[in-house]
């Protein structure tokens, strides 16, 4: 099983774009038509466990600040949407959302705590796939586990390759930070911006229709960015981010008509 360690120079030094994710295939419970993609503005994550009052995780106490701005965009999550041989048991996208693979009846597998992360199974990742993910997911390794809950949470109860799960979370996050979303995240760095002008950098990337697929979540007043999600079919999880990729979501979050992209630090 994997645990975090130092690694060689020579892993270091692979980029997380580098990486050749296995195809992502759910062994069960197949029959879902989406997964979001979670992904942190991280400095905005740091400050609002700060501003909450809250124990800070290790990642938030000692901050880097990155040279391409567009790096502070870090991975949260791979969440598959709720697959009907679930539903068909009684179970709503709400419990499905909170209690993950724990669902009753099924799939009915350990729950994973958010407040308790390192006490989830390891996840059998590579020493590959984890320094690459180490790079992108602050929370990874160490003593945050973020990984080993995801994983615990949205991942096991499918027969996720480990490797395959994560690896498709590098790719995903690379493929966001170099579109034009990206550009935009770089360029208005501690800037106030507005959402029709994120909405524009959406638009530019995967095209006008997708811009109802991005879910943005603020904290804060003024309101601060703290995490975007990306809704993807399921049957297009394993190619390049595009146009025909993405499906709208219900409602766009909480953010408004400005926010704020917080800088490093407090």
């Amino acid at each position: 099983m994997f645990r975090k360690t130092i690694v060689s120079g020579c892993a270091l030094l692979l980029s997380a774009g580098s990486l050749h994710a296995a195809p992502l295939v759910p062994a069960q419970y197949g029959d879902f038509d989406r997964y979001v993609l979670a992904l942190s503005w991280q400095t905005g994550f740091c400050q609002s466990q700060h501003d909450r009052n809250r124990k800070e995780p290790l990642e938030c106490q000692q901050p880097k600040e990155a040279t391409n701005k567009a790096d502070y965009l870090t991975v949260h999550g791979l969440w598959p949407g709720l697959p009907g041989s679930i539903a068909s048991r009684g179970v709503d996208n709400n419990r499905w959302m909170r209690f993950g693979c724990a669902t009753r009846p099924i799939p009915n597998m350990p729950e994973a705590k958010a407040g308790r992360k390192c006490a989830a199974e390891e996840t059998g990742l590579s020493l590959e796939v984890a320094n690459k993910l180490n790079q992108v997911m602050p929370g990874s390794g160490g003593k945050s586990c973020l990984e080993r809950y995801e994983y615990a949470k949205h991942g096991v109860c499918f027969g996720f390759d480990p490797d395959a799960y994560f690896g498709t979370m590098v790719r995903l996050n690379n493929e966001v930070k170099q579109s034009a979303i990206g550009q935009f995240l770089a360029e208005n760095y501690g800037k106030t911006v507005d959402r029709a002008s994120f909405d524009n950098a959406v638009a530019r990337a995967f095209g006008q229709q997708n811009v109802k697929a991005v879910k943005l979540t603020c904290n804060g007043n003024p309101a601060y960015l703290t995490e975007m999600q990306i809704a993807i079919k399921s049957a297009r999880i394993n190619d390049p981010l595009s146009a025909d990729s993405l499906l709208p979501q219900p409602h766009p979050g909480n953010c408004g008509k400005q926010f704020v992209l917080d800088k490093n630090g407090y």
